[in-house]
């Protein structure tokens, strides 16, 4: 036994009403973010200690060694030799390595290549040392 309840009609009919239903499923929980979230933060007294140290004097002008995308090295706006480097450094720093050095690279130089660069800089012979 069966029935048919389109009553012999093979098209459906349009609704033209919007599905308001998942926006206002949207809209509420998008609320309850809005008021649970500043509640949801908590406060917690923490009692630092006070700094007594003086700041340290900053230096004149810093260093910077640059390592070009060919591998090159830059100190300030000379061009410098790899196997000078150091002495170079040193000349310029005046022997008294107070002043900061920034070592700064082109984005293209590998990390090796820097790291090279960097243990030249320090002094050591071999990567391996650190």
């Amino acid at each position: 036994m069966s029935a048919r309840l389109d009553h012999d009609e093979d098209t459906l009919n349009e609704v033209h009403k919007i599905n308001v239903t998942p926006f206002i499923d949207v809209a509420l929980v998008l609320l309850i973010f809005m008021v649970a979230g500043p509640l949801a933060t908590v406060d917690i007294k923490v009692s630092l200690p006070v700094a007594s140290a003086e700041p340290q004097p900053r230096a004149d002008r810093p260093l910077f060694m640059t390592v070009k995308p060919n591998l090159s090295l830059d100190l300030g706006n000379d061009s410098v030799s790899r196997e000078r480097s150091s002495s170079t450094l040193d000349a310029a720093a005046k022997a008294t390595r107070t002043r900061p050095i920034y070592l700064r690279a082109d984005k293209t130089v590998p990390y090796g290549e820097m790291m090279e660069v960097k243990v030249a800089l320090v002094g050591l012979e071999k990567i391996s040392e650190l």
